[in-house]
């Protein structure tokens, strides 16, 4: 059973005190890499939150957003006037406009409101006024996370499932190149006879001829270009990848590379001892297939 490493999970709550939104995405990564945006109030949480999300997703570049807005329908509050300020801010500019010889006037009032600390702006009074009993708990808001989770590995697994078959059908289409390698291989040995015969025909005539020797070098060649074993031991390779990719193992993705570095590895030495246009052309198509499922493969959990 694979498990994208590509994911997406959200949940949401919405109460009449507050709307908290957690999102999850995940892209490809060797480890895991977690970045956190939590609120302020939930920063004390973080390590508990990253040690959730580590032992549910292993690995990924993961992203986690928590949003939380108060809510909107909230009454408003009055303007809290602080009315120390203002009038320390109207003395001063009183007397800076005596000292310039200016008139005091209802705009040095205006002017004093606008000082900073007079009147409050929105967000310094919403955070005056919410207090610690306004935020919810990280116990209220971590079933969000749980749930965002959830998702996720539903994501993760529909994702794996897409790319299980894709992966699968590429090693059925090396199978059957190699179904065809086979069957061509009785022709390629016949041609490789008919070489040897000829060279064998002009060597015997030649007058220091060693036969022992010649014996020797025809087997040596021979050894050279059998590809029996190689056939034999991918299509083994071929029989182990499909059986893993099955299993119900959440972290198959390195042993599925490591079968494929295998099965690259039978492909070159089919292509190299062959010595035949016609495998060759089969080695090659195989070789696509196989760059196919190692790309797919960096996607695997």
């Amino acid at each position: 059973m694979l498990l994208s490493m590509t994911g997406f999970g959200q949940a949401h709550r919405q109460t009449d005190r507050y709307a908290a939104t957690v999102e999850l995405r995940s892209l490809n990564s060797k480890t895991l890499d977690l970045t956190l945006r939590l609120p302020r109030f939930l920063q004390a949480h973080e390590l508990d939150i990253r040690q959730q999300i580590t032992k549910a997703l292993l690995r990924g570049k993961v992203n986690f957003n928590l949003d939380f807005t108060r809510a909107a329908t909230a009454p408003a509050a009055a303007v809290a006037l602080n009315r120390d300020a203002l009038r320390a801010a109207y003395h001063e500019l009183q007397a800076i406009a005596q000292g310039l010889g200016l008139p005091v006037t209802e705009a040095t009032l205006l002017a004093a409101l606008r000082l900073p600390g007079v009147v409050p702006s929105a967000s310094e009074q919403a955070q005056a006024e919410a207090g610690p009993a306004d935020e919810p708990t990280w116990a209220e808001l971590q079933p969000l996370l749980t749930e965002a989770l959830a998702a996720m590995q539903q994501f993760r697994h529909d994702e794996g499932q897409t790319l299980q078959t894709e992966i699968l059908g590429y090693i059925a289409t090396i199978r059957q190149q190699l179904a065809a390698v086979e069957l061509h291989d009785p022709q390629r040995i016949l041609h490789v006879r008919q070489r040897l015969a000829a060279h064998l025909a002009e060597l015997t005539q030649h007058e220091q001829f060693n036969a022992t020797r010649f014996e020797q070098e025809v087997l040596y060649y021979i050894e050279k270009l059998d590809i029996a074993e190689e056939k034999v031991r991918l299509a083994a390779h071929l029989n182990y990848f499909e059986l893993a990719i099955q299993q119900p193992d959440e972290a198959v993705g390195k042993k599925l590379g490591f079968l494929a570095q295998e099965i690259g590895r039978e492909i070159n030495t089919i292509g190299s001892k062959a010595n035949d246009a016609a495998v060759q052309h089969l080695v090659v198509g195989m070789k696509e297939e196989l760059e196919k499922i190692k790309e797919q493969l960096n996607n695997i959990l």
